[in-house]
């Protein structure tokens, strides 16, 4: 029989070099549960090989934004052998792009010249604000571009003749709207098919996370296309719409022909943004207020009903 070759130890001072933390940090995991206690020799504490791994988890863990608390469920799973790995993959296919666009990088003088030629602080600010630009470190002149078609159809649209204010403010309320469809996505499907996965503490195996992982990949392009088809459709419908009214072909409805600005009391703009995002807050209250209005008006069609008299027989 083969011996097995000596495992490697390291003195904490060690551990923490090589894992590029603190000594302190250490025995503060030490301390939650997060990390199993040194095996003690003399008057040492020696680590091995599984400490060091798993610094290294708790490392990834903390940089995917999970706290302390959740780390410690996570590593207690994969303790009772019901898989880290198959979870930390699931994570990084959420995690990974949502798109095939690749970010690019322009200059402030390619971003000046595509939108005019003339600086403008205050837009490049909220542009950065919004996440459409992002700074990079050390070279103030460079900015990274998540989204190239998305600062393509900005340019198009101020060529155009849309200010740069307009733009940003459109994006703010477009933006809202599509994270509502998101967020409804998400439920959706986490209701019908991966809440057998998230809920089910038997199925966090490394063979059901890889197969949920899959699915992941599947579904990913389904939002993307659902949202494409439909806004295709609207805008088919609508531009006809809007080109008939403009030309004065077609009468516009009444209930949008004039707008006012009503105050309504916080709590309710509250509670409706609450139960439809808040993106959608005025569209619903325009449609439920219209909703109400046509009640009425069917109310008013209706006769009131005489009450019955029972005279009783004459005599």
């Amino acid at each position: 029989m083969t011996d097995l070759p000596p495992q490697k130890t390291y003195r904490i001072e060690d551990l923490a070099h090589q894992t590029r933390t603190t000594v302190r940090t250490i025995r503060a995991y030490q301390d939650k549960g997060l990390l199993p206690r040194p095996e003690r020799l003399g008057r040492a504490n020696l680590y091995s090989d599984v400490h060091l791994t798993r610094l290294h988890q708790i490392s990834q863990l903390l940089d995917r934004g999970y706290t302390l608390a959740s780390i410690k469920e996570l590593l207690d799973a994969w303790d009772t052998g019901r898989g880290l790995g198959g979870v930390l993959g699931l994570v990084t296919e959420v995690e990974g792009p949502w798109t095939d666009e690749e970010p690019a990088r322009i200059t402030r003088t390619e971003l000046d010249a595509r939108f005019g030629g003339a600086p403008d602080e205050d837009a490049v600010a909220e542009a950065v604000e919004l996440g459409v630009l992002e700074p990079v470190d050390g070279d103030p002149d460079t900015f990274l571009v998540p989204s190239p078609q998305e600062l393509f159809v900005a340019a198009e649209l101020h060529a155009a003749g849309v200010p740069l204010s307009a733009i940003s403010g459109h994006l703010r309320e477009l933006r809202g709207q599509v994270e509502h469809i998101a967020a409804r996505f998400l439920e959706f499907t986490t209701q019908y098919v991966f809440a057998r996965y998230l809920d089910d503490p038997i199925r966090r195996t490394d063979a059901h996370a890889a197969e949920a992982a899959s699915l992941v990949r599947r579904l990913r392009p389904l939002a993307q296309q659902t949202v494409d088809a439909e806004l295709a459709r609207a805008m088919r419908v609508f531009a006809v719409q809007h080109l008939r009214t403009r030309l004065g072909t077609e009468k516009p409805p009444e209930s949008h022909s004039r707008t006012r600005s009503i105050d309504l009391p916080a709590e309710t703009v509250s509670a409706v943004e609450r139960l439809v995002g808040d993106g959608q807050t005025s569209t619903f209250i325009a449609l439920a207020a219209e909703r109400e209005v046509r009640a009425r008006s069917l109310d008013d069609l209706v006769p009131p009903r005489r009450p019955h008299i029972d005279l009783g027989e004459s005599p």
